[in-house]
């Protein structure tokens, strides 16, 4: 298996994904397109590992590992050579069909185009390119260097020997995997999502954001309540998936909220900009 690495997409969720790689030692290009968003990159994952060492989670030797193995790039021709793609660019799927378009005709042609959409059609996403075969999803959960889980999704496209090749790369990165198939949130978003937006419903009804993650968290074990979860992925990345679902099936219960909708509207988009359902100013 190559073991050559690019990340398109330095934001929170792009730098985690190269944090995770670089800690295993394997080397990462991380592309965005200014030097503004790869210093935000940068600073998230200085922050990161920062918190990680604080805990105890992670020695001098990790952050040291992480800093060398990771290249930071406006120029994505550098990642030509690469192995394995992860567009981690936001969720909009004409966007993502549009970086896909331009890898497709960058990269080796054995190399795997990857997207950490998470909700959006794998298939729709590879239907651009010249090798649907080698088109996968994988779906990392914030915090990408905590949370233990990757969502393989998938398409009728999919060569069994990408998902082969891609769970090597989790195994390698010490990631536990399940194996969706190709519908609109795959496993875990398909569950998570309506629960966030439910939640959005009771606030916009007037419930305490507090109320609602506190009696969620007691009453159903859940580690931090929805809205907080929510607030973590982003606000503006959870109505795009409300949206995917939406239309994907066609549902009234995948409705988005009309609460999350006009705080998206307004720049609230959770810890990223600083203040969702919660102020992290």
């Amino acid at each position: 298996m190559g073991k050559k690495v690019m990340i398109v997409g330095a934001g929170l969720m792009g730098s985690g994904i190269a944090q995770v790689f670089a800690l295993a030692g394997i080397p990462v290009i991380l592309t965005d397109r200014s030097e503004e968003d790869l210093t935000r990159g940068k600073n998230f994952i200085t922050k990161s590992i920062q918190s990680m060492l604080k805990r105890e989670r992670y020695t001098v030797d990790d952050e040291q590992r992480i800093h060398s193995s990771i290249h930071y790039s406006t120029n994505i021709q550098d990642g030509k050579d690469v192995d394995l793609v992860i567009e981690a660019v936001p969720e909009r799927l004409d966007l993502k069909q549009q970086v896909f378009k331009q890898l497709d005709e960058l990269v080796q042609s054995n190399a795997i185009l990857a997207s950490n959409t998470s909700s959006l059609s794998i298939a729709a996403i590879g239907s651009v390119t010249k090798r649907p075969d080698k088109v996968i999803g994988m779906h990392f959960f914030s915090p990408v260097p905590i949370m233990k889980l990757l969502e393989i999704i998938t398409s009728i496209e999919t060569s069994e020997e990408t998902l082969s090749r891609v769970k090597e790369y989790a195994k390698a990165i010490n990631k536990e995997t399940v194996t969706a198939q190709d519908y609109p949130g795959f496993i875990v978003n398909r569950i998570l999502l309506p629960m966030m937006n439910e939640a959005a419903f009771l606030v916009m009804e007037g419930t305490d954001p507090e109320e609602v993650d506190r009696g969620v968290k007691l009453g159903a074990n859940h580690p931090i309540g929805p809205l907080r979860l929510a607030d973590e992925c982003g606000l503006d990345t959870t109505l795009y998936a409300l949206e995917s679902l939406y239309e994907g099936f066609g549902d009234s219960k995948y409705r988005p909220c009309p609460l999350l909708k006009r705080m998206v509207e307004a720049g609230k988009l959770g810890r990223k900009s600083g203040k969702g359902f919660y102020d992290y100013n």
